[in-house]
């Protein structure tokens, strides 16, 4: 991705994000399709990786299904 110019630092005025216990309680996983996926470059917290890591096998792959639920809960409200 460097080599092709597709690293972009995060911006400073980056919104963070609480998610708080009822976005947990309510959270489903959704297991991705198997589909193409787009490789990225992604850093996180070194725990919240430690502890995706600790779950076992498919660890990326649960990382994934993460974002999914959240990109399914709040796609309609950015649009």
């Amino acid at each position: 991705m460097k080599d092709r110019g597709e690293l972009f630092p995060t911006a400073v005025d980056a919104e963070e994000i609480e998610l708080d216990e009822s976005f947990w309680r309510n959270a489903k996983l959704i297991m991705p399709s198997g589909e193409t996926k787009t490789s990225v470059h992604l850093r996180v917290d070194p725990e919240v990786f430690d502890w995706f890591k600790r779950q076992g096998k498919g660890h990326l792959t649960r990382m994934n299904a993460v974002l999914r639920a959240y990109y399914e809960a709040n796609r309609k409200k950015a649009s």
